[in-house]
C-alpha cells in the first residue's frame, strides 16, 4: 500500500513539473509570425506606394535576396514635393490576443523609418512609429500603444493604438532628404 502512494505520489509530481514546463515553454514561444521572408515567399500581398502617387519622383522596390530576406530599396527625391517610399503588406485581419509588440528582425542604413500600421484596411489613417534602423542585424521592438495616429504626415487628435486586431502592416521612410536607402528584413512577428 505504502509503495502504491508512492507512485502515485511520483507520477502526480511528475504531470505537475511536465504542466509546469509546458506552461513556462508556451510563454517563452509567446509569439505569433507575421512574415518571414524566404527563397521561396511570394510578395503577392506586398505593395510598394512611393511619392509619385502625389507628384513625386522617389522610387522604391522590395525584392527577395540571394540570403532569402526581404531588400526594401530606393532613391528618396524630394523633387516636385516629393520625399518618400513605401512598402505594405495586407493581411487579413489579424487578431492581437495577448500580443503587446511588433518585432522587426532587420539590418539597416542608419536612417530613420516608421513603422505602420492600419486597424481597418479603408481606414484612411494609419498608426505610425518610428524607429532607427542600424548597419547591423538587430531587433526592433515596437509597442503597439506607443502607435500614435497619422494621417498624409500630420499627428492627429485620437488615441494611440488600443485595437484587437489590424489588417495593414507598412514600412516607410520619408526623413525630409534625398538619399539612397536598403533595409533588409528578415521577419516580422507578435510578441
Amino acid at each position: 500500500v505504502k509503495q502504491n502512494s508512492l507512485i502515485r505520489y511520483l507520477i502526480l509530481v511528475s504531470l505537475f513539473l511536465t504542466t509546469l514546463t509546458s506552461s513556462t515553454q508556451l510563454e517563452k514561444m509567446n509569439k505569433k509570425i507575421l512574415y518571414k521572408f524566404s527563397n521561396n515567399s511570394s510578395l503577392r500581398y506586398w505593395s510598394v506606394v512611393d511619392d509619385v502617387v502625389m507628384g513625386g519622383y522617389s522610387l522604391g522596390s522590395l525584392k527577395i535576396n540571394k540570403s532569402g530576406n526581404g531588400v526594401f530599396s530606393g532613391k528618396i527625391s524630394l523633387y516636385n514635393y516629393g520625399g518618400f517610399s513605401s512598402i505594405r503588406y495586407y493581411l487579413d485581419s489579424t487578431e492581437l490576443g495577448s500580443f503587446k509588440n511588433i518585432i522587426l528582425k532587420i539590418y539597416g542604413d542608419n536612417k530613420f523609418y516608421q513603422l505602420r500600421i492600419k486597424n481597418v484596411y479603408n481606414d484612411r489613417h494609419v498608426y505610425i512609429k518610428k524607429f532607427f534602423a542600424k548597419s547591423e542585424w538587430h531587433e526592433i521592438k515596437i509597442p503597439l500603444d506607443t502607435m500614435v495616429p497619422s494621417f498624409r504626415g500630420r499627428k492627429l487628435n485620437m488615441d494611440n493604438f488600443n485595437f484587437r486586431s489590424f489588417s495593414e502592416l507598412g514600412i516607410l521612410i520619408g526623413n525630409k532628404t534625398e538619399e539612397d536607402f536598403e533595409l533588409i528584413i528578415e521577419s516580422i512577428r507578435l510578441e
